[in-house]
């Protein structure tokens, strides 16, 4: 409250038949008035509306199972209280998997005080999969599920995890799915930020973030064999959740916190860190995940502060300017030890500086790699520099 009010109305006002609907509305321990607000609601609304309390779990996952659980419908759409539903949603989104016979349907969302990812809404597709698409960076829960898909392969939200259980529920059903569809041209979600900042997604210790983190790889392991796809869907959870751990808040860390978030990370990047993974990244994001797989934070705070200070990294051309290297802390210093080839911009960032030659720079890229994957002991890039 007061948020699930609009967040309510939104779906009193959804277009979509609504002998076609059913509500399942779990209040996990409110003491807000929030269960009151359910019952009025369950008593006008004009869909079938079933109202479950309980006492506080603790997290989402509790109350979204307990939701799935009950569910009837041929989809399933998961909707957070404080967040709401876009005019035309469910009919618009139901019939885009109807049309191509999809599992998951990814509708627009637009942020009210919060700003949600972007990359993936460029434009409509009828029929993609994790693979062929940016959909891999929205791995929130709101999105439309087929329910057959979930009951076929037993999937639940994580209930040992307090952050990032709908990524892991999220990436399983896009690696499962036969089909996710994408509706880029419509607002279908309505992301809002409270007023109070307090978000389950923002709650919660760091090593909250290395569970998640955790989770998401093995996940991806299990479903994906080694190669170029698995690759791909690693950078998810570097890029979005291992390495904010290793960003400005570093600097504010204790010691003891900077010790244990490199402790939490060694296993991760010796099972999952590698050339190809790094390849992906930016200069700046590849360096300082390599200073972690390296167990190195006194050259990392250097990183850090650099990045801190948003300071445009000069750039060095070498080989008739087909090599960009980016001039981030510790380049070439005998000290520091770090390779060359980190510091070496990827086409699509090194495109920024005028006099690079693209064509002849990727073929130098491909032999730099596999270079530095034959003098690998093991697969970790932590070995590399060893």
């Amino acid at each position: 409250m007061p948020y699930l009010v609009e967040c309510l109305a939104s779906v009193e006002a959804q277009t979509l038949d609504p002998a076609r609907v059913e509500v399942i509305a779990v209040d996990d321990g409110s003491t807000d008035g929030t269960g009151e607000c359910l019952e009025e609601f369950a008593r006008r609304a004009p869909m079938t509306v079933t109202v479950i309390r309980q006492k506080n779990s603790g997290g989402p996952s509790g109350p979204r199972n307990v939701g799935l659980g009950k569910a009837n419908g041929r989809y399933v759409f998961f909707l957070d209280a404080d967040d709401r539903l876009g005019p035309e949603a469910l009919e618009r989104m139901v019939a885009m998997a109807d049309k191509n016979g999809t599992d998951v349907v990814l509708g627009k969302v637009e942020g009210i005080n919060r700003t949600p990812p972007k990359s993936m809404w460029g434009k409509t597709l009828d029929r993609t999969d994790v693979f062929s698409s940016n959909i891999k960076f929205t791995l929130s829960a709101q999105k439309l599920f087929r329910r057959e898909l979930l009951e076929r392969h037993g999937m639940r939200f994580d209930e040992s995890l307090w952050t990032g259980e709908d990524a892991l529920f999220t990436m399983e059903a896009y690696l499962r799915a036969d089909g996710v569809s994408v509706i880029a041209d419509h607002v279908c979600y309505y992301l809002v930020g409270r007023d109070d900042g307090k978000h389950v997604t923002k709650s919660g210790g760091y090593s909250l973030r290395f569970d998640s983190a955790r989770a998401l790889m093995k996940l991806i392991a299990e479903l994906v064999p080694a190669g170029d796809k698995r690759d791909d869907l690693m950078i998810r959870p570097f890029l979005i959740t291992l390495l904010p751990q290793f960003g400005p808040q570093f600097l504010k860390d204790s010691e003891e916190v900077r010790r244990h978030k490199f402790e939490l990370a060694k296993p991760l990047m010796d099972a999952h860190w590698n050339p190809e993974v790094a390849r992906r990244l930016k200069v700046h994001e590849r360096l300082r995940l390599f200073l972690v797989a390296q167990q190195r934070p006194d050259l990392l705070r250097d990183v850090v502060e650099f990045v801190r200070a948003k300071k445009q990294a000069a750039a060095v051309m070498e080989k008739r300017a087909t090599r960009v290297y980016l001039i981030y802390p510790h380049f070439r210093s005998r000290k520091a030890g770090i390779p060359d080839w980190i510091y070496l911009a990827e086409p699509r960032e090194a495109r920024a500086f005028e006099g690079y030659r693209e064509a002849a720079a990727n073929s130098f890229v491909r032999r730099a790699l596999r270079k530095v994957r034959r003098s690998l002991p093991t697969r970790g890039v932590g070995a590399a520099a060893a």
